[in-house]
């Protein structure tokens, strides 16, 4: 999908004031608030905005330990474990992979017992060959997309800029 420099300066806005009224969006954009309603739509229906909720600290929510679960899974049974994992709440996101094992799980824990808990029930899971686990130690880049978004915006057609 193109995304133009109008997008780009729309989600930089988003990510950078996401509690702003469409109305006030429009108004620092300079554009029509109409205008901006169809930017808005065009990107959600294409699947550059994929939600507007909030976002939240599972260390505030008490589970300040965060580990990456490596899962390798009997042949054949990937789908099953990848639904098995999606009714384990401490498991916050999940990936199919290449290289060591099958899927790769971010993890959250009250603390390393806890973490130890949720790694045994993973492992109880049928399908479940073995797991490796790596603990985050600290946090050195919080998650984000605004340099992406200047980056695409940099590049995308009527910008200016190449690279």
């Amino acid at each position: 999908m193109a995304v133009d420099e109008l997008d780009t300066r729309i989600l930089r806005l988003l990510l950078e004031q996401p509690r702003t009224s469409v109305r006030e969006y429009a108004r620092l954009l300079g554009v029509a608030r109409g205008t901006l309603q169809a930017r808005l739509d065009r990107l959600e229906r294409d699947g550059v905005i994929t939600g507007t909720g909030p976002s939240l600290s599972p260390a505030a929510l008490g589970h300040p330990v965060l580990a990456f679960v490596h899962i390798e899974v009997t042949q054949g049974h990937l789908d099953d474990v990848g639904d098995a994992l999606a009714a384990v709440p401490e498991i916050v996101e999940a990936f199919s992979i290449t290289g060591g094992g099958d899927l790769l799980t971010r993890v959250v824990a009250r603390d390393n017992a806890h973490l130890e808990d949720v790694i045994q029930a993973l492992i109880r899971l049928p399908g479940v060959v073995r797991t490796r686990t790596e603990v985050a130690l600290r946090e050195r880049v919080p998650h984000r997309l605004l340099p992406l978004v200047e980056s695409v915006g940099r590049t995308a057609p009527g910008s200016g800029h190449t690279q």
